[in-house]
């Protein structure tokens, strides 16, 4: 039983790193435009959030510094790809490269660092429940902050004015602009959005999940987190659920390991990553299920002017 409890709150500590990440990415698709740059953003965010950390010993203001270097890149991703007309997927693509080196060269001084103490959390007086308590009831703020998210995110999508708007945008920007709106700086907005989330993903990285800086860290969560929008066919509910799904993949390695299961541990290690291949190759085989969930105008650049 404490086993189990254990592996219910890592998988829920890791799937909230892929929650937040993803998320933010479904906003961004929502509104048409597709940033690969997860991984880059995600780790420029992790060195942002740790590197606060260790100078100021304050966990949310390491958190606020990885939201803004996450914001910041994604800001210049917006600019290129709405103003300059760049092409989405190479500038994602070279958004992510970027993050990759600067990230490394930026922490050269961090890798032997320390944070401070971590605290402890019993929530609602059930920390120390049976089973309960340690599977739901220790953990991070942002645990529950990534669940509250989700529903936030399906109110504001399908609920309210705003939500409407961004996902005609994300349709039919024609329709849209012809309607009045600025198509452009919503899409700005929702990039700055997705780029603030996957910040706050890398920050809870290095500074909650795993609290150290190493050179690549992130180790492909960007990218799992970039198929999950398409694995939860752009629902903030289903990108919940496969964040966990893929966390509890990811947790079950260990899990295994620590029963004594002879299996590889290379072959326990690249689970995350096959899960995510199949899934993708079973969603693959139905192009017409994703289209009718797709946001028509996703990775299309649009020109107001015509």
């Amino acid at each position: 039983m404490d086993a189990t409890a254990l592996l219910i709150a890592a998988t829920l500590n890791a799937g909230t790193v892929l929650a937040l990440a993803a998320l933010g990415l479904l906003i961004n698709e929502k509104a048409g435009i597709v940033n690969l740059g997860a991984e880059g953003m995600m780790l420029c965010a992790a060195i942002a959030g740790f590197a606060t950390v260790v100078h100021t010993g304050h966990d949310w203001l390491g958190f606020a510094a990885g939201m803004a270097a996450g914001a910041g890149l994604a800001a210049m991703f917006g600019a290129l790809v709405l103003w300059l007309g760049t092409n989405q997927y190479a500038t994602g693509l070279a958004l992510s490269l970027f993050g990759v080196g600067f990230s490394a060269f930026a922490g050269i001084d961090y890798v032997q660092a320390k944070l401070p103490e971590r605290p402890q959390y019993h929530w609602f007086g059930l920390g120390d429940a049976p089973f309960v308590g340690p599977a739901l009831f220790q953990q991070h703020p942002l645990v529950y902050g990534a669940m509250a998210l989700a529903a936030g995110l399906v109110w504001f999508l399908y609920r309210t004015r705003a939500g409407l708007v961004l996902r005609a945008v994300g349709e039919s920007p024609q329709s849209a602009h012809a309607l009045g709106y600025p198509v452009r700086r919503i899409r700005l907005a929702a990039v700055v959005f997705g780029g603030a989330m996957c910040g706050l993903a890398g920050a809870y990285l290095s500074v909650i999940y795993t609290p150290l800086w190493v050179e690549g860290m992130v180790a492909g969560k960007g990218w799992i987190a970039l198929a999950l929008t398409t694995f939860a066919t752009w629902r903030p509910a289903r990108v919940l659920l496969g964040a966990y799904l893929f966390g509890g993949v990811t947790m079950l390695q260990f899990h295994l390991q620590s029963h004594g299961v002879q299996v590889p541990s290379q072959l326990l290690t690249m689970l995350p990553y096959l899960a995510t291949i199949v899934v993708l190759a079973l969603i693959s085989r139905n192009p017409a299920w994703i289209r009718a969930n797709m946001p028509a105008s996703l990775g299309k650049r649009f020109d107001p002017e015509g």
